[in-house]
Order: C-alpha cells, then structure tokens, then sequence
C-alpha cells in the first residue's frame, strides 16, 4: 500500500489493481481495512478507527483513493464528489487503435445494466438512462496503442470505459468492453492519475498525483 497525502482529516493511497476499495462478496481484505490497522499502528489509537469511504475505483484499475479520517471530513468530501467542479479527478488510459480526433468531448446517455454489472450507451430519454460526459485528449502514440489523458465531468457508472469503447477505442485489458485480450495481471490500464481539491476542513487547495503501475507500456509512454 502506497499512501499519498495524510493528515489529521484525510489519507490518499494508490490504489493498486487487483485491490479493492470496500469489503464485497469475494471476503478479499478491502483498502479500508488495510487503511484501519495502518492508521491504529501508526497514531497508536485505542479502539475502533474511523476510516470514510466517500469514493471508489473499480477492481481492475489503478490510482488515487482518498478516504476520511473524520465524520466532518467525510460529510463534506461526499458532497464535493456529487460536485465534479468541486472534485477535478483525472485519468489516463491507454487504448485500443488511435481516436479520430487527438481531443474531443464526449457526451452521452447510459443505461446500468446490474445483473452483467456493465453500462451501455443508450437514447436520451430512455429509462434510466444517465447523461455522461467526458472530455480526453492524446498524449502520447505508439504502434497499436494510444495513451489518453481524460477528465470527468460526470461520475457514472464504468463511464470511462464504456464512452471510449463507443469510439472505438477500449482501454488495453478491458475484456468486458470489448478489448482483443486481456492483460496478465488482470487488471486494465486505466488509472485515476491526479485529484484536485479544497481541502474539507483547511480550506486550501490540494493536487495528490499517483504514479503510474508498474508496467512496461506505461513505462514506454
């Protein structure tokens, strides 16, 4: 576990793939948990520690988590993250082929599907159906490969990957998105890079960056 930024109100870690963000079905041991007993070492706290989840990342992918540390830290963090002009979170993916366009926005309609835990592109107006919007730009090219940088003006459900699938262009590993194979490890090569922020309590703005996996393609770009 690499943690990123700490003080007495937040902690940022970066999220390697394969790690879970909370406990699920599978019983594997969650970030939170390893968060717990880091924090109890470290400060030495009697008791139960509090550790707030205000966001996740998905199993497969990489980056910046931030967590709370306090209730208030935590009331605040969640509103930011309904706010994304309050929350600037930023990713990079590496993708399948080259975009079109070396720079878009990308605005679309999704549909959850819970059963195959999966998003699709959808009409506007149809049930359910959430507005998405995205915009990316390239930021390096290789043979069969293309580095993006996005930026999330919505948070939906697996949006990253579902918009840059719809163009074409699924990210590296992503199998269930419609990627050639999948990648050793399991993962997929998205990774939330950088967050930026107020901080809940302090009130000063704070930029946390997570390095990239430790992966030759990311290395080469």
């Amino acid at each position: 576990m690499q943690v990123l930024y700490e003080d007495n109100h937040i902690i940022a870690v970066n999220k390697a793939p394969g790690e879970i963000v909370q406990g699920d079905k599978t019983g594997d041991k969650p970030l939170s948990e390893i968060l717990k007993e880091y924090i109890k070492v470290k400060y030495n706290k009697p008791g139960e520690v509090f550790l707030g989840v205000p966001h996740r990342l998905d199993r497969p992918t990489s980056g910046v988590v931030l967590f709370a540390r306090t209730s208030k830290a935590l009331t605040r963090l969640n509103e930011m993250f309904k706010d994304h002009e309050a929350m600037h979170k930023t990713y990079w993916a590496i993708v399948q082929g080259e975009p079109k366009l070396p720079d878009a926005r990308l605005e679309n309609w999704l549909v959850r599907n819970e059963a195959q835990n999966k998003s699709y592109i959808a009409k506007q107006g149809a049930k359910e159906a959430k507005q998405a919007i995205l915009t990316y730009k390239t930021l390096a090219k290789g043979e069969h490969y293309t580095l993006l940088e996005v930026e999330l003006l919505t948070g939906r459900h697996h949006q990253i990957r579902c918009q840059l699938a719809a163009i074409g262009c699924p990210i590296k590993g992503d199998l269930k998105y419609g990627a050639k194979r999948s990648n050793p490890d399991g993962s997929i090569s998205l990774h939330a890079r950088q967050i930026t922020f107020i901080h809940p309590v302090r009130k000063e703005e704070i930029t946390i960056t997570a390095p990239v996996p430790d992966d030759s393609l990311f290395a080469k770009f």
